[in-house]
């Protein structure tokens, strides 16, 4: 049990004293990119499952 204890007091001191947060201002512009890659990410895959499925449908039609 001291063990974990003593795990529990390092992972405190490290995450206040060592850690270096971002600013806010950082944090909202890296969370902005993030959204915006997603959506260009789901954009695309969205345009090749679009022209996949109408190329599967063109070759078992005929």
């Amino acid at each position: 049990m001291r063990k974990f204890i003593n795990y529990l007091k390092e992972s405190y001191t490290e995450m206040t004293k060592k850690v270096s947060w971002p600013t806010w201002a950082k944090l909202q512009s890296s969370a902005i990119v993030v959204m915006v890659a997603s959506v260009i990410f789901a954009a695309v895959i969205f345009v090749m499952d679009f022209a996949f499925q109408n190329l599967m449908t063109a070759i078992y039609t005929l």
